[in-house]
């Protein structure tokens, strides 16, 4: 039987922390659950793209926009599963074990629990927060990653082609079909330590709240640019 997952992996000038999110998903190779590799490029101009060529990974080029890069490596995949990450993200050893539970037993998809690499207390904080809001109103996002089943996925309409909350609009697409799976996603916080935890927490919370009420994502993008 052939493996069932495809990973689906967005990056654009990622080589800094591509090949740390890579290693953390091998042991889904070596657990024989993992079909493909798919990276999803939008342009990157430094090693990306040969780093993901020397392990293996099947490269598709895109416009550089979130939506449309996952919506172009889901299309190019062939797995009865979709584990999408992103590359700045490294799931926690152990994690092939609990997807490989989770697909046996369950329809659902499912996310991990959100945590950063370095913070201290503010990582702590902001990595709560997130946690309590998928829990409460359903709404994980991207960097805690995203399994789920192909049929699923095709009958909710996949990604949507947009540069911004993609992972928000999958996730109210999805509601009431969403489950935590019992791993961490172990993101990078070097964005948040450079612009500040509280300054980029509240326009992570500010950028959700103008999506929700019908902001547009080509709008919110534009703004979330801005320096």
């Amino acid at each position: 039987m052939r493996a069932p997952v495809s990973v689906v992996i967005p990056t654009l000038n990622a080589a800094a922390v591509l090949p740390a999110c890579l290693a953390a998903l091998y042991e889904g190779v070596q657990a024989g659950i993992i079909r493909e590799l798919i990276v999803v490029d939008g342009g990157s101009d430094d090693d990306t793209r040969t780093i993901a060529d020397e392990a293996g990974a099947t490269l598709v080029s895109s416009a550089p926009s979130r939506g449309g890069q996952l919506r172009a490596g889901v299309a190019a995949s062939k797995g009865d599963w979709v584990l999408v990450v992103h590359a700045d993200t490294c799931l926690e050893e152990g994690w092939s074990d609990v997807a490989e539970a989770h697909f046996a037993t369950s329809r659902k998809a499912g996310y991990f629990h959100l945590s950063f690499d370095q913070g201290g207390m503010a990582a702590r904080f902001v990595a709560g927060w997130a946690n309590l809001r998928s829990r409460l109103f359903g709404l994980p996002y991207g960097d805690q990653g995203l399994l789920i089943a192909r049929d699923v996925y095709d009958a909710h309409g996949g990604f949507e082609d947009i540069p911004l909350m993609e992972d928000v609009a999958m996730a109210r697409a999805l509601k009431g079909q969403l489950t935590p799976l019992q791993a961490k996603a172990i993101t990078s916080a070097d964005k948040y330590q450079r612009q500040g935890w509280l300054r980029r927490g509240t326009r992570n919370l500010s950028t959700l709240v103008r999506y929700l009420v019908g902001v547009s994502p080509q709008t919110l993008a534009e703004s979330y640019q801005r320096p």
